[in-house]
């Protein structure tokens, strides 16, 4: 999971690619590098750790020119190193490359005993030796990088620039994700549209097996073997400021603050309220279609498997049809049961995450129909699916993820709506009482982040703790997993989500008082049971966080601290219950000192297996 990003034109390369690379960094940040062209002399300068690092050398010895190459790196072969940063040059070739090469340890052994000298261990390196290998023999650079590519088994989004051929840029795509920005006499090539938005919002998405081909003047895309393709550009809504703090400590806290304008944003135009129904522009099924599915298989990883489980609650109730959530990495490989009545439903917000869309691949070549949820415009999934429920979060820098969960929830709960509708499950006034208490959440969610306070205060008393279980039940069980694992994602602190039906199971031999216990208990069908249970943990001495709903003073005294959320409808509590763990997870890991958007051994995408 690495950010690349590429730039021909006019103007000085290297501070077009730092921007972008600084808006890349999200994608990884254990070295950066850049090389440009300037009169076909090449100007290379690495660095290990994040960018800052890479920018302060060349603060001291600049890289100019009008064509250049940069990379910021999330390693997944080779240790972070000034050796393993990218770009990685064999000769006269230059290369960046997010992916991995599957078959690099065959390639490599036989280019040594062809005489080649590797002075890095990234399977990376590959790429540039064999295209130099071919550039050799047959004197072209576009040639050499098919026939190099032709040879290389894995995945791969590369940026490419030959020292004998300075007025070229080439880029590839197989696997991972590539986007091209044309400019006014220039263009940009990039992991992610954030990159390009301050120069350009028309952009084109490269689908596997292409490659483009750069000047100053012009720019043509074929396939592997050269035959030429015709691609048309989208225009990028977003603003460049969307992708800006915007005045906020971490991105992760602006982006906790925009859920109420992002929930807004993904209802808007959806509701079709004298049909008491739901449009969702983009999903390809027909209500025939709908109404003829007899099992819903949904695949997500990390967070947006989470919404994924708060999801099947919603399709389950609402549309009383089967669905089984898979971790997508552990989808292909159970043979799952896939017919073409079944509708696999892809969670990720990137539209790039490798597991997910193997997961994609496996139903369809099964014969299943394929829609997904995704943040990202004409990404690989939402390209490859049959439909797609875009959520409107804008760009997500954060690594990890607040909007675009809740807005991942709200796009479930309008599929499973607009599927009940379809089934004959929901009558059309059924539709329009949900709808109402949808219509009103994004000023809940605003009251909800007025506990930002609260919640910091509560972050100073347990910010110390080695130690945190997180409890719920039913639709709340996920937005305990999910509370657990942003409090480990930016804090470094064990934690654990569990039912908490389960505690007795086990988990209650953990509580002492040094145990502080996140439980979510808003009014719902299961409030007495998890007032049973979270009772259990005080008369064990737990320190219990307890998050309630509406007027509730009945835990008043009886635990730790109560931080009280809006009431609204049980199906949309989770929505509500989440902004709590986000915030708690976010001051926790603030006082702590850790790097918030940018945590330890994370990247935003996931775009390898």
């Amino acid at each position: 999971m690495c950010g690349i990003v590429g730039y021909i034109g006019k103007q000085d390369a290297s501070p077009i690619i730092i921007d972008g690379l600084r808006r890349l960094e999200y994608r990884g940040y254990d070295s950066a590098g850049i090389c440009t062209l300037n009169g076909g002399e090449p100007q290379l300068r690495r660095a290990e750790g994040k960018l800052i690092n890479l920018e302060n050398i060349l603060r001291e010895k600049p890289a100019t020119g009008s064509r250049g190459i940069g990379h910021t790196r999330w390693a997944t072969h080779g240790r972070p190193s000034e050796i393993n940063a990218h770009p990685h040059k064999a000769g006269s070739i230059v290369v960046v490359h997010n992916g991995i090469i599957e078959n690099y340890l065959k390639l490599k052994s036989r280019l040594q005993k062809q005489g080649h000298k590797f002075s890095s261990e990234t399977d990376t390196e590959i790429i540039a030796h064999l295209v130099e290998e071919h550039y050799q023999q047959c004197g072209d650079f576009e040639k050499a990088v098919r026939l190099a590519l032709a040879e290389v088994e894995g995945a791969y989004g590369v940026a490419i620039l030959c020292i004998d051929e300075p007025d070229k840029l080439i880029a590839a795509k197989l696997g991972s994700p590539l986007v091209v920005g044309q400019g006014d006499g220039e263009f940009f090539v990039a992991s992610d549209i954030p990159a390009m938005l301050s120069h350009t919002r028309e952009m084109i998405f490269l689908d596997d097996g292409e490659i483009v081909v750069f000047t100053p003047e012009k720019m043509w895309i074929t396939d592997l073997s050269g035959q030429p393709l015709v691609k048309q550009s989208k225009t990028i809504t977003w603003s460049p400021l969307m992708a800006e703090k915007g005045g906020y400590k971490h991105f992760m806290l602006k982006e906790i603050y925009e859920q109420p304008r992002t929930l807004a944003d993904t209802i808007a135009g959806r509701i079709q309220g004298e049909e008491g129904d739901i449009y969702l522009e983009d999903l390809g099924l027909s209500q025939e279609q709908l109404a003829d599915l007899d099992k819903i298989n949904i695949i997500a990883c990390g967070t947006s498997w989470h919404a994924g489980l708060v999801g099947k609650f919603y399709i389950e109730k609402l549309a009383r049809i089967p669905v089984e959530i898979d971790i997508a990495s552990e989808f292909r490989y159970r043979d799952p049961i896939v017919t073409d009545k079944s509708l696999t439903l892809l969670i990720s917000q990137s539209g790039e995450t490798a597991d997910t869309l193997a997961g994609l691949r496996e139903a369809k070549g099964k014969g299943g129909k394929v829609v997904c949820i995704c943040n990202v415009v004409d990404s690989s999934i939402a390209r490859e699916s049959d439909g797609v429920v875009y959520t409107h979060a804008g760009p997500e820098i954060g690594v990890a993820s607040t909007k675009a969960f809740t807005t991942q929830l709200v796009a479930l709960y309008l599929f499973a709506l607009k599927l009940g509708r379809a089934r004959g499950t929901l009558t059309a006034d059924d539709c329009r009482n949900q709808v109402e208490a949808l219509l009103a959440l994004p000023r809940k969610l605003e009251e909800t982040l007025e506990l930002d306070e609260q919640i910091e205060q509560i972050a100073r008393e347990f910010m110390n703790a080695r130690d945190f279980l997180y409890m719920g039940r039913g639709n709340q069980y996920p937005i305990a997993l999910e509370g657990a694992l942003k409090l480990k994602e930016i804090s470094y602190i064990h934690a654990e989500g569990y039912p908490a039906g389960e505690m007795k199971h086990g988990p209650i031999a953990l509580i002492d008082e040094n145990l502080p216990v996140v439980v979510l208990v808003p009014r719902n069908a299961t409030y007495d049971k998890v007032v049973s249970n979270m009772e259990e943990v005080c008369a064990r001495g737990g320190k219990v966080i307890a998050v309630a709903s509406g007027d509730e003073n009945e835990l008043q005294g009886k635990v730790a601290e109560l931080i009280k959320v809006p009431q609204t409808t049980e199906d949309l509590l989770p929505i509500l219950t989440s902004i709590p763990m986000q915030l708690l997870a976010y001051h926790i890991a603030v006082l702590k000192g850790t790097d918030v958007d940018q945590p330890r051994n994370l990247a935003k995408s996931v775009t390898v297996e």
